[in-house]
């Protein structure tokens, strides 16, 4: 039966990070449009506001990896890099001082590889913006992804004097055959020591990115990697599902299609790590994500205040979303913003004194109301209809998966099952009034299993 299931609903879908999606991005908002928004919502909202910088250097490419990256083992970039960041980060102290005034409740590192800099250029490139801002000490989360192949004690060190308190330790598969295929070579003993050493440190929260449906894995070695990453406790564990989109990462060719685990193959992967996880004490949140409950994702789950943007599922509910680096991309209730993902162009929109617009998207009314209903199902597998309407084009729409006891339509709302979860992407569509409206005519979303 499950079979028969994965293999209907294993289609192309969004991973509804956001709403709009970006392939659906049409009305481009312009730097000073994008500053109004962010400053109409600072000055509204007292629920304080996001940083996300990315870092897009990386030393070797993992072939699994679906993200902006720049491959590059001259750490001669860091420096300049660092001051690009900077005088970013200075023109919205300019343009914005709200952000200066509205309490800073999440700094977020990611890439490539943050620990691509060394631990004096975090704290060149970090220590003014921590000085700079209005930190919410009760609440405030400062965290990092890293590869613990990359990562020094000095680092998380020197991260630990800026009050971070999270790392989010890259580690997709134990097994030495499926890491020689994505190019990823990490003894356990790496992953164990650092783990060990942000303890140590203060780290309150340790997480394990973990993927499921690489080359060559197998029941075999998603149950020994399962049980390796239980043993060793984190705080959180991400288990995502490999994201094949070779017409946009063309690395991803270089695996073989029979190498790759195939829908109900692939899914039953997860199922196996999500039985070690769930008998381990740890609690499923949202969608790919696990946390022990005494951790603030699973107490957020709990209490109805998870929430979900382009960084993934966090505890923390902000109208802001700023976004510095290459290709970064920033948020708010109003409107999308994404950075020049070419390099040389970030720089030269910098060093003009501009803010490095490359795109965006000024979300309609009806785009702000069903972003809200895709939140809500994304993060309470549950949602509210708008109208008698709504909900009986939502009975037409989604009469398969009811039909097949995966969601249930009850009290005006669309509920998603426990059977139903695997397939939360495939709900979620039926709110995406700009997908159903025009089908993309080549691929542009993974599968949704």
């Amino acid at each position: 039966m499950i079979k028969n299931l994965l293999a209907k609903y294993d289609v192309p879908a969004p991973r509804y990070t956001s709403y709009p999606t970006v392939p659906y991005w049409e009305t481009n908002p312009t730097r000073d449009q994008w500053v109004s928004h962010l400053k109409t919502t600072l000055q509204k909202s007292d629920g304080g506001w996001s940083l996300y910088v990315h870092i897009p250097f990386c030393e070797t490419l993992c072939t699994f990896c679906g993200c902006n990256n720049i491959i590059t083992k001259s750490h001669s970039k860091e420096s300049p890099y660092v001051d690009m960041l900077i005088k970013e980060w200075d023109l919205y102290k300019q343009q914005v001082p709200e952000l200066l005034k509205a309490p800073l409740k999440h700094i977020h590192l990611g890439g490539g590889t943050p620990t691509f800099l060394s631990a004096e250029s975090l704290l060149r490139l970090l220590t003014p913006i921590v000085n700079d801002c209005n930190l919410d000490k009760e609440h405030f989360e400062g965290s990092i992804e890293v590869d613990p192949r990359r990562t020094t004690p000095d680092q998380l060190k020197a991260l630990r004097t800026l009050g971070f308190n999270r790392v989010s330790m890259g580690v997709q598969d134990f097994n030495p055959e499926v890491q020689r295929l994505v190019n990823r070579i990490q003894p356990l003993e790496i992953t164990a020591e650092l783990s060990q050493a942000a303890r140590e440190l203060g780290y309150t929260s340790v997480n394990f990115d973990l993927i499921y449906g690489l080359a060559k894995q197998t029941a075999e070695s998603i149950r020994e990697t399962a049980e390796a990453t239980v043993k060793l406790r984190p705080d959180r564990i991400a288990l995502y599902s490999f994201a094949l989109v070779p017409w946009i990462k063309p690395a991803q060719r270089l695996f073989k299609d029979e190498d790759l685990p195939k829908a109900a193959e692939k899914r039953e992967l997860y199922e196996i790590a999500r039985g070690i996880l769930l008998k381990a004490g740890y609690v499923e949140v949202g969608m790919d994500h696990f946390a022990l409950p005494t951790d603030n994702l699973s107490i957020a789950m709990d209490e109805k205040r998870l929430h979900r943007n382009f960084m993934g599922y966090t505890d923390q509910r902000t109208d802001v979303l700023l976004g510095l680096g290459v290709s970064s991309i920033s948020e708010t209730p109003y409107s999308f913003h994404q950075n020049e993902k070419v390099l040389p162009l970030y720089e030269q929109a910098i060093n003009d004194g501009l803010l490095p617009t490359m795109r965006g998207h000024i979300l309609t009314e009806e785009d702000q109301i069903r972003r809200r209903q895709i939140l809500k199902l994304m993060t309470e597998f549950e949602v509210e209809f708008l109208s008698e309407d709504q909900e009986q084009k939502a009975t037409e729409f989604l009469t398969e998966m009811i039909k097949d006891n995966l969601l249930v339509i009850k009290d005006h709302k669309l509920v998603v099952l426990e059977a139903g979860r695997p397939f939360l992407r495939n709900a979620c569509v039926f709110f995406d009034e700009r997908l159903k409206t025009k089908q993309p005519q080549t691929k542009i979303f993974s599968q949704s299993i």
